[in-house]
């Protein structure tokens, strides 16, 4: 009788870019010879080409029998599948750690609400108007006619972040991390921009070891680029997390260095930060350590720490060594080349 696997993934490449980087990692995988059993799904612009839908009904059950999905990448189609699934499956934090050049910083986005809730009109309903122009900060608009208006609603809940702040507080205890810095804008948002930071506060009082600071969004921009070793765990709202992620990437070397997990309460997804890139498509061009390293993040998840903690010094020496570089990395290498010196210098840390 056939031993049955130890986990379920589901393994979703997408398109562009996406299906090279996941040829990486399965690469990775099979090396490091994880007892799992994959499945295979359609996702993005190639799926909606071929069934209709960019993310199927199908694709959703598989999903839900498996213990956790790898992701690559997708084209922007006219469905959000991203954003779908981290609804679908309530997957609320979103974790990005950004390590490299000295630095290291971990961000924690609330994955669900903010603007990314995606609730908007245009035109704006009668009853709708109605309503808001009973604010007083609706006077300036009163004489702009509905259709000439759009209107997107930010929406915050204290459930929410509450849960977020939770994982950063427990994260940065763990790992020994003396300061979590929330980002927000509450000079300006006032309403929904203290939810979290009122959660913050109230965290805090279990950990007072741990020292909190709070900053506005435009200057945690400049003080990242101006200090960036100066903060270790970043806990924000989910449009500030998005815009934050990609500049302490840069910080580290670029959009393919940065992986990412989407963390539910029984489900988690892992993705490379970086989008499908679609002229590079099938020419392994692309930079897979963003992919290699939500394969950490999810070891990490699934409990399997040794083989985790073996991948990631495997990656790091790699790019210290600078042997193995692609183009975005000043190299000459394919993103294959990459991957298989990866893969042997984790034989000599597991």
């Amino acid at each position: 009788m056939t031993k049955r696997k130890k986990y379920n993934i589901a393994v979703m490449p997408g398109d562009g870019i996406g299906k090279d980087v996941m040829d990486c990692a399965m690469i990775i995988l099979e090396h490091i010879n994880l007892d799992a059993k994959y499945f295979y799904e359609d996702i993005g612009l190639d799926a909606k080409k071929r069934n209709g839908t960019a993310l199927s009904d199908h694709t959703l059950k598989v999903l839900r029998a498996c213990n956790c999905c790898l992701f690559g990448a997708v084209s922007t189609t006219d469905e959000s599948t991203i954003l779908r699934l981290r609804q679908e499956f309530a997957l609320s934090t979103n974790f990005r750690p950004c390590k490299g050049n000295g630095i290291d910083i971990a961000i924690f986005r609330e994955n669900t609400e903010d603007l990314y809730a995606q609730v908007e009109y245009n035109p704006i309903p009668k009853k709708l108007r109605n309503f808001i122009n009973k604010h007083e900060r609706m006077k300036k608009f009163k004489h702009t006619p509905n259709d000439e208006m759009a209107i997107a609603l930010r929406i915050i809940t204290v459930k929410a972040c509450a849960n977020i702040v939770a994982r950063a507080f427990r994260f940065a205890a763990r790992n020994n991390k003396k300061k979590i810095t929330v980002v927000e804008k509450a000079n300006v948002l006032k309403e929904t921009g203290n939810i979290i930071i009122r959660a913050v506060k109230e965290m805090s009082r279990r950990y007072p070891n741990i020292e909190v600071e709070i900053v506005n969004i435009d200057n945690m921009c400049m003080q990242l680029v101006k200090n960036p070793e100066n903060y270790e765990v970043i806990v924000t709202t989910n449009l500030f997390g998005d815009i934050l992620s990609d500049l302490c990437s840069q910080l580290v070397g670029g959009i393919g260095y940065v992986g990412s997990a989407n963390i539910g309460k029984n489900f988690a997804l892992f993705e490379p930060i970086h989008g499908s890139a679609p002229k590079y498509a099938g020419q392994y061009k692309a930079n897979p350590i963003g992919m290699i390293r939500s394969i950490v993040l999810m070891l990490e998840w699934l409990g399997e720490t040794k083989k985790a903690k073996a991948l990631d010094l495997a990656i790091n020496e790699v790019i210290e060594e600078g042997k193995a570089r692609t183009f975005d990395m000043g190299g000459i290498n394919n993103s294959l080349e990459v991957t298989e010196e990866i893969a042997k210098k984790y034989d000599s840390h597991i």
